[in-house]
């Protein structure tokens, strides 16, 4: 009888321990994620006010915490990519895709690799994002200046025409433009300037009011 009520009382002590265990786990996790939303609001605070130093050592603290947090690593490379750091850049751009390969960080990646003129690598970087998210005419647009440098013209066109198709607006009519122009593609050129000229003429002209006389009483 004095085992049963020993066995249940046990039951009862290890239990209430498990609630206590898990409101002691749920408080630390409470207190790491507030900790790790003041180190974001510092470190977002000193890249608007370029003090790198200081969002720096935030993000770094951040990836103390986290080691797996891509945002930060991204954020770190945007950082130094920013200071021309390009090497310290490059090795946050890829963790940050060893982790999660993201369309935002191969991305970033493939313009620091442009940057520094690796362009073979940057051309990787930004296929990559690419078939993750294509939809994006900034993409095509990064895809097709790598394209440009590398002497793949029918690729180079291929996307800027890619990049009109999602964004036909004045900047990317005239991205295309100059770069008819800049490869001896007179005719080429002349018909997209005219459909420049369409996009940006009125849709229909703004009536004049017109106002009644004044009379004079």
């Amino acid at each position: 009888m004095y085992e049963l009520i020993f066995v249940i009382m046990f039951g009862i002590l290890a239990f209430r321990n498990s609630e206590l265990h898990d409101d002691e786990f749920a408080d630390v996790s409470r207190k790491v994620g507030e900790r790790i939303g003041r180190l974001w609001d510092i470190a977002h605070q000193g890249m608007r006010e370029n003090r790198f130093l200081r969002a720096e050592k935030a993000l770094l603290t951040i990836l103390k915490i986290d080691d797996k947090n891509v945002a930060a690593y991204n954020r770190l490379g945007i950082l130094y990519a920013k200071q021309k750091e390009y090497k310290d850049a490059i090795d946050c751009f890829e963790i940050a895709s060893s982790i999660e390969a993201t369309p935002s960080s191969l991305h970033n990646l493939g313009l620091i690799y442009y940057e520094t003129e690796n362009y073979e690598k940057a051309a990787v970087a930004f296929e990559q994002a690419l078939k993750l998210e294509d939809k994006l005419a900034a993409r095509h647009v990064a895809y097709a200046k790598v394209q440009e440098k590398l002497g793949n013209l029918k690729s180079m066109f291929f996307e800027l025409n890619k990049a009109l198709d999602i964004e036909p607006n004045k900047e990317t009519y005239t991205l295309l433009y100059k770069a008819y122009l800049s490869h001896n593609m007179a005719a080429e050129a002349k018909d997209l300037k005219k459909r420049l000229r369409r996009l940006t003429l009125p849709s229909a002209r703004v009536k004049r009011m017109i106002r009644p006389r004044r009379v004079v009483v």
